[in-house]
């Protein structure tokens, strides 16, 4: 019989080459990125027992089987024939409007309006006003609702349109809503209010998912008009007597066909989170005169294709005059960065705007790592004063707009479930910049040579945390 210390070893062996074969195996076959592949390998082999249980909790995507099984069941709805939308044949050839049809398969909706809400100040209000005034449904998806003055006033406006009759739903992320106590859910419960909550943490079935949050910010009401952009709801976004403003942001209201585009993107995550069969079907019959044209596109890790970060890339190397970015968390992948290296070798006009001091440090020190390396090629990089800029905006010549949910970082773009919306409007392209000409008045340029003047420590130190982008 052999040793006990000699049992205990072999099993103690096989308790670290059996977890650290299988994340190894699942690695090389579905991890999509190879930075991210090696390190999740190296991890998973040189820390014993904590690697493969990182890997297990953080690096495995278990929702992309589950949620194409619900969009292929309960969503099979075609919109090509109900006249709301440009038929791709004949005006989708060429062009930025060509890109998102060829990658997401979804034509540009007509006759919509786009109007930009200038932060709390201005979003809120409208938003409030919005929920008292609806009639039959009202569908609410948010990241971030805090317990604060405004998410009761939120929480309040949703408890009496409940009360009077309306149909609501309300779907805040499992981790977003711990950022503040008491937490929303537990609000909203108390108010009687219809909700769920997206993958939350859970002890039993064990589910401790930190990634693959629902980061989607969605007003939908009666059919008529919604909401979208990257506001969270908080009291930080808007200004008080007594208090400055702490974050800076720009939502976006919107009317027309592309209502129910984003409606049904709602129901999506509702059936994923209740397990409710979606009861969708288009509502938006009338034809509005508005002049932008819209295209809804959801992403996240269920998505066969990274369909918002391939059209981001495609659009800015199809640019011909401008290309203007404004993002609180810029992490960019090589694509994205040949893609603005492109667009400035050609002679576009290409311009960064960043928040001087980021609310996440490690972000801050680890996208320094490639400022300088577009500031050389002509990029014009800026950083913004504060209140932190938590802006999410892409304008491209004189009339493509990306507004939405996602940030330019792997968290966003591969991560998390992010929204998109595609705006060709010359009126709010021109209306957006504007406000980045506006907002760079207040800026410092980042040069090539500011980056290189970074003092040997620091530069050891953001390149190392660089390392880490892929994880962030």
């Amino acid at each position: 019989m052999p040793p006990i210390d000699n049992v205990l070893l072999s099993l103690l062996a096989l308790l670290y080459l059996t977890p650290a074969a299988l994340s190894v195996y699942h690695a090389l076959l579905y991890k999509r990125d190879s930075r991210a592949a090696m390190g999740w390998i190296m991890a998973c082999i040189f820390v014993p027992y904590g690697g493969p249980v990182a890997y297990f909790l953080f690096g495995i995507n278990r929702v992309k089987t589950r949620a194409r099984g619900i969009k292929r069941h309960l969503f099979n709805i075609e919109y090509e024939g109900s006249g709301r939308h440009l038929a791709p044949k004949r005006t989708q050839r060429k062009g930025l409007s060509s890109i998102g049809f060829r990658i997401t398969g979804t034509p540009l909706s007509t006759g919509n309006t786009v109007e930009s809400l200038y932060n709390g100040d201005e979003a809120y209000p409208a938003m409030l006003e919005a929920i008292r005034s609806a009639r039959e449904e009202i569908l609410l998806t948010t990241y971030i609702l805090k317990s604060d003055t405004t998410g009761q006033q939120f929480i309040d406006a949703l408890r009496d349109a409940h009360e009077r009759g309306v149909t609501v739903k309300v779907l805040i992320d499992g981790i977003g809503e711990w950022y503040s106590r008491p937490r929303s859910s537990k609000l909203l419960k108390k108010s009687g209010i219809p909700h769920a909550r997206f993958l939350p943490p859970r002890l039993l079935p064990p589910s401790f998912l930190i990634n693959l949050r629902n980061h989607r910010k969605l007003l939908i009401l009666d059919r008529r008009m919604a909401f979208a952009g990257g506001m969270n709801i908080g009291d930080n976004h808007t200004s008080f007597p007594d208090r400055p403003r702490e974050v800076t942001d720009i939502h976006f209201g919107l009317r027309g066909p592309v209502v129910d585009d984003l409606a049904r993107v709602f129901f999506e995550d509702w059936s994923f989170s209740t397990k409710e069969k979606a009861d969708f079907s288009p509502r938006m019959t009338k034809t509005l005169d508005g002049d932008a044209q819209c295209r809804v596109i959801p992403d996240g890790p269920d998505e066969g294709l990274d369909a918002l970060a391939f059209t981001i890339d495609a659009v800015i190397a199809g640019s011909e005059k401008t290309v203007d970015i404004m993002t609180p968390y810029f992490l960019p992948s090589r694509e994205l960065i040949s893609s603005l290296h492109s667009a400035a070798l050609r002679g576009v006009r290409v311009r960064v705007v960043l928040p001087g001091k980021n609310n996440l440090f490690y972000v801050h020190w680890a996208n320094r790592n490639v400022l300088g390396e577009l500031a050389k090629w002509g990029i014009e990089v800026y950083y913004q004063p504060a209140p932190f800029c938590h802006s999410k905006l892409i304008c491209i010549d004189d009339d493509y707009s990306m507004i939405g949910s996602a940030n330019l970082d792997p968290r966003s773009l591969r991560l998390n479930f992010e929204i998109g919306i595609e705006v060709f409007s010359a009126s709010l392209n021109r209306e957006l910049r504007l406000h980045f000409d506006t907002s760079i008045e207040a800026c410092t340029q980042v040069t090539q040579k500011s980056m290189t003047d970074r003092s040997v420590p620091v530069r050891l130190r953001d390149s190392f945390v660089s390392l880490f982008a892929p994880y962030f």
